[in-house]
């Protein structure tokens, strides 16, 4: 527990209200047995154009555990529907592009066979278990896996997402035309 900020009364209010509760900008949901499970960040909330508000970090983690799949990020803050800029799991790409009869990771990403797959299994494992304005319904490949070096990442390796959209804006464009 924290008494609040030292020497700063008005951060201390905002962190700790009049009831004494402490507000960390974390989103959770209480189980059955009253255990609580942290589901993402206030401040990463998506508000589509249809006023949904959706907390991508469920969505994300669904996304990257497909096998090809490296990193998800999901965009659609108002926007009409969910999207999402993934990247290739650098270690499972000689085997995909081999399966799909490709040589390089490059090639793999445009693959019709390997795309038509992945959207599969972007309806099979994440789609099927989440509401359904919660659904991405288009995705792109990033070339290249997002990295510190390219801004995209900080360096405990959380996604910048303000500095993937900007970087990546054409291509966002593109899931939205």
């Amino acid at each position: 527990m924290t008494c609040g900020y030292l020497h700063d009364p008005q951060q201390t209010s905002e962190l700790i209200d009049a009831e004494g509760w402490l507000h960390t900008g974390d989103l959770g949901q209480l189980d059955g047995d009253r255990y609580l499970t942290i589901t993402g960040r206030k401040k990463d909330i998506l508000i589509t154009a249809g006023g949904k508000n959706v907390a991508p970090a469920e969505m994300e983690g669904l996304l990257k555990g497909i096998p090809g799949v490296g990193q998800a990020i999901v965009i659609g803050d108002a926007k009409p529907y969910l999207a999402a800029l993934l990247t290739l799991d650098e270690e499972a790409v000689a085997g995909f592009a081999e399966r799909f009869g490709v040589a390089t990771a490059d090639a793999l990403s445009r693959s019709a066979p390997f795309r038509a797959w992945l959207h599969g299994e972007v309806e099979a494992q994440c789609n099927a278990h989440v509401a359904r304005y919660q659904t991405i319904k288009r995705f792109d490949i990033v070339p290249t896996p997002f990295s510190v070096e390219g801004g995209e990442l900080t360096p405990t390796m959380k996604i910048k997402r303000a500095e993937v959209v900007r970087k990546h804006a054409d291509l966002i464009e593109q899931l939205y035309a």
